[in-house]
């Protein structure tokens, strides 16, 4: 039986409010004492012009289709596991923030070469990481979708699937067992440098390395980045949390409401790896056809579309909820 005991990192969700407020100190207390140092030969301006940028570019990271897609599955999973699942974004956020953190280190540290290994397409290093990230984001999205349409037959069924299959999968699902946890996944997410704002972020990084702007405000731009990515990723893991555990009395009013949740969020993971893996197979093998159209299909909104129906399910529910608790005090009243 599942510890539903949450460990210190994720029992508080002060803790993410902490560490998000933690990085726009850092980043813009930076940003803005640079600034004000260099004023006076108009360079102050600029500073903050770039981190604005810096910043845009991680709040709309934030929204990528397969983030949301992961924040959103673990989050629910661990609720129907009893497990803790506060902050499954906050710690994902900081997991794929690190690894462009990393290689602004590189480019402060003077490797210039770095930006353009990763941006070019006929780079080797952008043709592995280009492969490596959606392969893994799109196995780890699938793995969440199966273990979602369990449920789903466990609830028809009375029990989980049998078999050597989900004996498989429910090991591989045992290693995310906390939201810190979702560190290394984010992680592992980061390393495909696919997306166009990982790569405008590197290219700011690189354009400040170059004008040989000092080291710490080098730094400061992917700090900015991850406190605008944190910031929402840490809010939308907020309203999964919400949502898949609103009240059973506005559960029941809307009625199949846990298994219309599950059905959303499965079917955004499941259209996301097959875009991803699609694309995949188009860059490799030079596939065509169905398999190229599917890798053009649109899903960078997919990510927004999706916390809009938690957004509204859950105003739904809540709406709901006290319009029954007005009712039931105005019969005790009469």
């Amino acid at each position: 039986m599942p510890s539903t005991e949450e460990p210190p990192l994720s029992a508080r969700p002060a803790t993410a409010v902490v560490l998000v407020l933690a990085l726009h100190a850092l980043g813009w207390g930076v940003l803005l004492a640079s600034a004000a140092a260099g004023a006076e030969d108009a360079r102050g301006g600029s500073l903050v012009a770039t981190g604005l940028v810096a910043y845009a570019l991680g709040l709309r990271h934030a929204f990528d289709a397969d983030h949301i897609a992961a924040i959103d599955n673990t989050t629910r999973r661990l609720l129907d596991r009893g497990l803790p699942a506060r902050n499954v974004g906050t710690w994902f956020a900081l997991g794929h923030s690190s690894v462009v953190f990393a290689l602004s280190v590189v480019l402060a540290a003077g490797a210039a070469w770095v930006v353009k290994a990763v941006t070019a397409d006929s780079s080797l290093l952008h043709q592995i990481t280009g492969v490596w990230g959606p392969s893994v984001s799109s196995g780890f999205l699938l793995l969440l979708a199966a273990l979602g349409v369990g449920t789903l037959i466990s609830r028809g069924r009375g029990g989980l699937p049998g078999g050597p299959v989900w004996r498989v999968l429910g090991v591989v699902e045992r290693a995310v067992d906390r939201p810190g946890r979702m560190f290394a996944v984010g992680l592992l997410f980061g390393l495909g440098f696919d997306t166009a704002t990982e790569i405008g972020l590197l290219a700011l990084a690189g354009t400040a390395a170059a004008t040989a702007l000092p080291w710490w405000i080098v730094l400061a731009l992917p700090v900015v980045f991850a406190a605008g990515m944190t910031a929402l990723d840490t809010v939308q893991a907020a309203v999964a949390f919400r949502a898949y555990s609103s009240p059973s009395a506005g559960r029941r009013a809307l009625g199949g409401y846990s298994t219309w949740m599950l059905l959303a969020s499965v079917s955004v993971a499941v259209v996301v790896a097959l875009v991803q893996l699609a694309g995949v197979a188009s860059a490799l093998w030079g596939w065509t056809g169905p398999v190229a159209w599917i890798a053009e299909l649109p899903i960078a909104d997919l990510g927004i579309a999706l916390t809009v129906v938690l957004l509204g399910t859950w105003a739904g529910v809540l709406a709901i909820t006290a319009v029954r608790r007005r009712t039931a005090l105005r019969r005790r009243s009469a």
